[in-house]
């Protein structure tokens, strides 16, 4: 019998609203089954209790559940319930398939080289959750490519929030091995209690690289239709600017940096009134874009 995989969190404790009130009621089970399989493919990887192997062969499962050629088990319910789920709204399965290619380079432990390589996985781990949204709502796909963008924000966001975590539970690092080579540090200062100048510079670069990712991302709202959708990408938007502007003043290896209550409700509150109107959000203040100095 396999060992069961701890889930680590629920959609309420994300850095984002999930299948909220703004989304189409008729919708919000299809949002709820894409995000239970995304959830049980990534506790599979993340877990610490369950072999390479292992990790890599309940994530086949789980495809070949999706494509309808296995009978599911326990765990692997997820992805019949997603099946199903996207039979009924008509919306491609390749987008969770996609999930599943980040999900197993978290398992083999992949080395990110340059941005481009951090990039490539967010556009699996992340951009594919957003391109599963604008379909589900029908929406154009030239919608793609701010989503990818806004996406990856967010995926770099928790990056940068868990790179210690991650360093010392998972040994992985997310951030481009070709920064720590130029800024002449290796990772182990990612164990350290405090940032060092060294260190701080890689996550300077990562904080602009994020804001720049938000300025490709803010032309969203533009070409989405369905009034809740844009809403909801107006307050997910806003969340990720106050999270990155928290990381550029905190240190992420002191603690974890997270978004407080007072910043839900003022993104709530910006996103919904912003999403109103298809407008392209208003971005950070060129000064905002300058790093903090060391």
């Amino acid at each position: 019998m396999n060992t069961p995989v701890k889930r680590t969190k629920n959609a309420d404790e994300e850095n984002f609203p999930v299948g909220s009130c703004l989304i189409p009621k008729d919708l919000r089970k299809h949002v709820a089954a894409f995000y239970n399989f995304a959830r049980t493919a990534d506790d599979i990887a993340d877990s610490v209790e369950i072999t390479k192997q292992e990790k890599l062969e309940r994530l086949n499962k789980l495809e070949r559940v999706l494509l309808g050629q296995e009978q599911p088990d326990e765990e692997s319910q997820c992805a019949e319930t997603l099946k199903n789920s996207l039979q009924e709204c008509q919306v491609t399965n390749q987008h969770a398939l996609d999930l599943l290619k980040a999900f197993r380079q978290d398992s083999e432990g992949f080395t990110y080289n340059s941005w481009q390589d951090v990039m490539a996985y967010c556009r699996w781990s992340a951009g594919s959750v957003g391109r599963f949204m604008l379909d589900l709502h029908k929406e154009n796909p030239t919608a793609y490519w701010p989503s990818d963008a806004l996406c990856a924000a967010l995926q770099m966001n928790n990056h940068l929030q868990d790179c210690k975590q991650d360093y010392q539970e998972k040994h992985r690092i997310y951030l481009p091995k070709d920064w720590f080579k130029e800024a002449e540090i290796k990772y182990e200062a990612l164990d350290d209690s405090q940032t060092c100048a060294a260190l701080q510079s890689v996550f300077d670069r990562t904080t602009a690289a994020i804001e720049s990712l938000l300025v490709e991302g803010s032309s969203l709202p533009l070409v989405i239709v369905n009034r809740g959708l844009r809403m909801e990408v107006c307050v997910i938007f806003r969340l990720a600017q106050r999270l990155v502007k928290r990381l550029k003043k905190k240190d992420p290896l002191k603690q974890k940096i997270e978004l407080t209550k007072s910043d839900w409700i003022i993104a709530c509150i910006h996103g919904v009134l912003g999403g109103l109107r298809r407008k392209k959000i208003s971005c950070i203040k060129k000064k905002d874009l300058k790093p903090k100095k060391s």
